[in-house]
This record gives structure tokens, sequence and C-alpha cells, in this order.
């Protein structure tokens, strides 16, 4: 008995030690986190690793948690001693604040056949709108109201660009403060309902907002 126990115990270790020699990719790093320049199009990240086993490894498939995030290989198979790395892009478009995404790699390796990588890209808001809707309601007076923007010294915004989807409204810029500016939203008149989308683009080229202006009915009380 104490023979066979011996024997199970020798064979455990022997698979364990087959294991040990068949983990295949060690990563550098399976979480990166980037700062973008700001007005930058893409964020990117790379995953560098190592196949430190001793048999080939095969990639079998690479995904994105999102269309806005790709990642690319340069090769299916990795030798036995062979490094590479897995490049995830992800397109900064019109977001901003964090944002988290994940590329999912599954191999052929039974040690650790799927590994999650993370990348955390911290967008910053270039322009701050305060507040980005204003409205009257119908028969208000149609005075002047006002949005103050705040942009990121990153930015080196020296004036603004307003432009107005409906003629129903009139903007007009000025500076209020360093790196601020005042944006007055007039209604031609509040006889009517009315509503536009205002863009606003830095003159240095960094992406727009937009802030919305509306003219609308009073609320009808039930009778």
């Amino acid at each position: 008995m104490k023979t066979k126990i011996l024997e199970l115990i020798a064979i455990l270790v022997a698979l364990a030690l087959a294991n040990t020699c068949r983990a295949g990719l060690k990563w550098e790093q399976t979480q990166i986190e980037l700062h973008p320049e700001p007005g930058a199009a893409t964020a990117v990240g790379t995953f560098k690793y190592k196949n430190t086993g001793d048999t080939l490894i095969h990639f079998k498939s690479i995904t994105t948690s999102c269309g806005c995030t790709t990642a690319a290989r340069k090769k299916d198979d990795v030798a036995p001693g062979e490094a590479g790395e897995i490049t995830a892009t992800f397109k900064v478009g019109a977001s901003t604040g964090v944002q988290q995404k994940t590329v999912r790699v599954e191999t052929d390796d039974a040690a650790a056949p799927v590994t999650v990588l993370a990348l955390r890209a911290v967008i910053p808001q270039m322009l701050e709108l305060r507040p980005s809707f204003v409205y009257w309601e119908n028969s208000e007076p149609a005075k002047p109201k006002t949005i103050i923007v705040k942009a990121a010294k990153e930015l080196h915004a020296t004036s603004l660009k307003v432009t107005s989807s409906s003629n129903d409204f009139v903007t007009s810029v000025s500076s209020a403060a360093q790196n601020e500016f005042k944006i007055e939203v007039q209604p031609h008149d509040t006889a009517h309902s009315a509503s536009a989308v205002l863009t606003v683009q830095p003159d240095s080229g960094g992406k727009p907002v937009y802030a919305t202006a509306r003219v609308v009915n009073p609320t009808i009380s039930a009778q």
C-alpha cells in the first residue's frame, strides 16, 4: 500500500513538473494606464510577453471589449524563448474621463489558455461647459443667457468659435478670465418653440464640444 502511494505521488509530481515546463507566455504586465496628449486621436498600449516554456504556443484569438478598441499581433505562433507584443489601440473620439477597455487573449497553452489584458486610458476634459443647456419659456423675454467655458491649460486656446445649427439663435464670445470664456446665447424671439445645437470649437484645433439652446412651451396645468 505504501509503495502505491509513493508511486501516485511520483506521478503527480511528474505531471506538475510537466505542466511547469509547458507554462508558456509570461507577460511583463497585464494592466496599462495611458495618459494621451491633449487632442490625441488614439491611446496606444503595448503588452509584452515571452514564451518561457519548451513548446510552441499558438494564438487562437484576440478580442476586444468594444469596437473603439483594436488589438494586433505580429505573428500567430511563438517559439520557446521567443518574445513578442500585442498592441492595443483605443480610438479616443469624443470620449473624456477614465476609459476602461479589455483585450481577451486565447492560446493553446494548457496552463493559461486565456489572459485578459486591461487598458486604462485617462482622457482629459479639454472644454467644460457650465451649463451645457440653456432655455427660455415661451413668451419669456428674449434676453441673452450665458454659458461659461473652462478650457484646460494644455489646450492653449485663445478664442472660441461657436456655430449654431439654427438661425433662431445668435451667439457671441468673450474672454472671462484666464483659460475661461463666456458665450452669450440669445433667441430672436420666444413666441414660438425653437432649438439649436451649439458647436464650440477652440482655435487651437482641439475637439469640439456641444451645447443646446431651446425655446420651450410652458407646462399646461391640467384643468
